[in-house]
């Protein structure tokens, strides 16, 4: 199609609005301009088109033969337009809500709580999908990705939600009174770890233990190693936010623990661009939590 050959889609619909109210006023307020702004549209049109498409009638506006044929075109194709843009809208309203994380935030935090999302928007279809790999954000695909790190993924929006730090714990039933001061006293001890993660390698290399020999490591599904710290099955690097009922029970320890960085935890990340209704929803729903509990911790402090 040679579109520098078609006039400008302003003056079009600038017409089409006229012609179905015969009022350049009411033209004007259907598209939020001034009715001398739609004059000038459809001057400008005339003028391309070398015709004459609307004429005086007492206060309004009458269309001429040529006026009435043009308009009977655009109207039927601004209306397959606007059948086509509801239906793109239907079938993006109606497709499943996609989102992705880690199992222990799926299991320790989104859990938990995600009853109260479904009880306000029952007509969001959800599909969660707990998994430690980092997911492409496509589109058509995954609408929301829930991550852990510093908030730099190149491409993508990132919105801090939930600040915590990583920290390696135990049960007490598994530490007992055994004194933990160096990492190296920790290489005794199982551990559980997370599928797809590598945060006791990590940790270990930031401390700079080189172990003497191979380390009795376990790896498991996300939601199985909360369970199976706090069973006493081995220790583990978890983000602690996770645990903070446990460690003030006194059922868990933490044996080592780092930092908070500022700008450090689980992260909202999107594709730029419009949300589409049902992300809008989600994310508006984490927001108002996270805004609950910040509320929460300043009454307590």
């Amino acid at each position: 199609m040679d579109w520098r050959s078609l006039p400008s889609l302003n003056s079009l619909r600038a017409f089409a609005a006229v012609a179905e109210t015969k009022s350049l006023s009411a033209a004007g307020r259907e598209l939020n301009v001034t009715h001398a702004a739609v004059s000038q549209q459809v001057r400008a049109l005339e003028g391309v088109l070398g015709l004459q498409l609307v004429a005086r009638e007492g206060r309004g506006v009458a269309l001429t033969p040529e006026g009435e044929r043009l308009f009977e075109g655009l109207s039927s194709g601004f209306e397959t337009i606007r059948e086509t843009v509801d239906e793109l809208l239907q079938d993006d309203v109606a497709r499943p809500l996609n989102i992705t994380m880690t199992p222990s935030f799926a299991v320790s935090w989104l859990m938990p709580r995600i009853n109260d999302f479904r009880l306000q928007n029952p007509d969001i279809e959800l599909m969660l999908n707990p998994c430690a790999d980092v997911v492409e954000l496509r589109p058509g695909g995954v609408d929301l990705a829930i991550r852990f790190g510093k908030g730099q993924w190149a491409g993508l929006d990132s919105e801090l939600f939930l600040e915590t730090n990583f920290a390696i714990v135990g049960a007490s039933c598994l530490i007992g009174d055994r004194r933990i001061d160096q990492p190296e006293d920790l290489l005794d001890f199982p551990w559980l770890q997370e599928y797809g993660t590598n945060e006791l390698t990590i940790w270990m290399e930031r401390q700079g233990v080189v172990p003497k020999g191979k380390l009795n490591i376990t790896h498991l599904p996300g939601y199985m190693v909360l369970e199976g710290v706090r069973r006493g099955n081995g220790i583990s690097a978890t983000a602690k936010t996770f645990l903070e009922a446990d460690i003030a029970s006194g059922s868990m320890k933490v044996l080592f623990e780092e930092g908070v960085y500022p700008g450090t935890g689980y992260h909202l990340v999107t594709r730029p661009g419009v949300k589409r209704p049902p992300l809008k929803a989600f994310l508006g729903w984490m927001r108002s939590l996270r805004s609950e509990q910040a509320q929460r911790d300043g009454e307590g402090g």
